[in-house]
């Protein structure tokens, strides 16, 4: 493999999403005379923009997708290979392309990000959705839909069902609540009133809620329409390019082919059992609904809870796993529970002279109390512009420290148009039953939960224009004990911007 070799760089970055670009933006920032290369397989990167520092730790930006040449026009030393990677040789310390090239680097990042959990392979009508191509497929057979059945209960999924419009939507979740990933069922049941087209009347706010937070039973559904008459409540039996933006779906139409604005059912504590086309022989149940619809669908979907739907397509949303393929044949890598290749605090894998961030990567340090890893955007970005901070002190033989952005997780979103922030251990992760919430929540404006283990705040969710983010990050990472104020924390004719100054 050697003597194939075109040329040696001090760095290669393997590819072009968030953790990737910002890996190249920091080691050309760092060492401009370093000869660096980005292999990346198609001809876009994904680049940072609008960048602010909301907090210590929370940060906003767009993403956006920009040709390569922007960022060769603007570090000289940097060289573009627009390939996908065959093969890595740790050894040799050799990468080959997919077009047969053959190139050396002294240290090499790894930011090949995730690729989609999709429900079944090789299914023309179900789609994963990831980066800018499968997007614009969804787009263009969504043009054409009259119903559609989204499975997954992550961001995707949550931005989807919000977003699209003129077509029935079936969302099969297999939880007891949308958003699980992100909510407590107070904060899905919060949230709910946005799938219906008029907007919720505002209330005053109590330091307590009294809902009920009701659970649909299991196999159960609540359906949401663009007119308000809910059908009521019922229950019953590739090379992938880079990931897409937080925003993704700014600037394009999800419209389908029917009139209607929204009309959204949700199927909960259910999973997909069997996905079958209108060729395949139909059992006396799915002949039934086939003729109550009035004529057969592309592909029907039965689900765990006895249920089967006709859709046109089925849009696989239930995560992603570490896009690590190309890289394991021959290397040792030591791979994490969850598939992803294994970093310490230094971004190093345990190939030498190898780093890894993003999707790609399992942080396999001693974390945080107060930190977990999450395939997110912030954490892509985080974990890129830090691995380009180590592998230039250790080429400089510079001490580094693990990153402040490490100690506290931290996120900004939106869903279903509202802001959302996260922070610390928000859903109580890994807090056993020894910890208390305090809830507050205005219907229609916002909902602020508080997550306090031996009388300190350890997490919060933000939802709405809470203006609290940083106020509680301080109070998250001061551990200041809060015993003394009990539910007074979250009384709203108290200013606790003022009262923690």
């Amino acid at each position: 493999m050697a003597d194939k070799k075109e040329k040696t760089f001090q760095f290669v970055i393997v590819g072009g999403g968030i953790a990737g670009v910002t890996c190249v933006e920091q080691l050309s920032s760092q060492i401009p005379s370093a000869d660096v290369a980005l292999i990346t397989a198609g001809p876009h990167i994904k680049a940072v923009t609008n960048y602010k520092q909301v907090s210590k730790t929370l940060e906003e930006f767009d993403v956006e997708e920009r040709p390569s040449s922007v960022l060769e026009e603007k570090y000289p030393n940097l060289t573009v290979i627009h390939s996908a990677v065959k093969s890595l040789h740790t050894q040799s310390h050799t990468v080959e392309t997919a077009d047969g090239h053959v190139f050396g680097y002294e240290k090499l990042c790894i930011c090949g990000g995730g690729r989609p959990k999709l429900l079944t392979q090789d299914n023309p009508y179900v789609l994963g959705i990831r980066d800018t191509d499968s997007a614009q497929e969804f787009q263009k057979r969504l043009s054409k839909a009259k119903r559609i059945v989204i499975v997954g209960n992550g961001g995707i999924a949550l931005e989807l069902v919000y977003e699209v419009e003129g077509c029935e939507v079936i969302w099969a979740v297999k939880d007891k609540a949308i958003g699980n990933t992100f909510f407590d069922a107070g904060a899905a049941q919060f949230l709910i009133p946005s799938l219906e087209a008029d907007k919720a009347e505002k209330a005053a706010p109590c330091k307590r809620p009294r809902y009920t937070t009701e659970e649909a039973a299991l196999g159960g559904s609540h359906t949401f329409t663009a007119d308000r008459n809910a059908r009521g409540h019922g229950s019953g039996p590739t090379e992938p390019g880079s990931a897409l933006g937080p925003d993704w779906h700014d600037g394009i139409v999800l419209r389908g082919a029917e009139q209607v604005s929204r009309r959204v059912s949700v199927e909960y504590q259910c999973e997909v059992e069997k996905i079958f086309t209108s060729e395949e022989p139909l059992n006396s149940q799915q002949q039934t609904l086939r003729s109550e619809n009035g004529g057969s669908w592309p592909l029907y979907i039965q689900l765990t809870n006895g249920k089967t739907f006709g859709c046109d397509f089925v849009v696989s949303a239930t995560g992603v796993v570490p896009n690590t393929e190309p890289f394991l044949h021959g290397n040792k890598f030591a791979l994490a529970d969850d598939g992803g290749l294994q970093v310490d605090d230094h971004m190093m894998t345990s190939e030498p002279d190898v780093y890894a961030a993003g999707d790609i990567c399992t942080a396999c340090w001693e974390h945080s109390p107060l930190w977990q890893q999450m395939r997110l955007w912030t954490q892509a970005r985080q974990m890129g512009w830090y691995a380009g901070r180590c592998m230039a002190a250790h080429v400089l033989s510079e001490p580094i420290e693990l990153d402040f952005c490490f100690e506290l997780f931290s996120h900004i979103t939106k869903f279903f148009n509202y802001k959302v922030v996260l922070l610390g251990k928000f859903n109580g992760q890994g807090l056993g039953p020894d910890h208390e919430l305090l809830v507050r929540c205005t219907k229609g404006q916002e909902y602020v939960k508080v997550v306090l283990s031996g009388g300190r705040m350890v997490g919060a969710v933000l939802i709405g224009e809470t203006d609290l983010e940083e106020t509680f990050e301080n109070l998250i990472l001061n551990q200041m004990d809060l015993t003394p104020y009990g539910e007074e924390l979250l009384n709203p004719n108290i200013d606790i911007e003022d009262y923690f100054d």
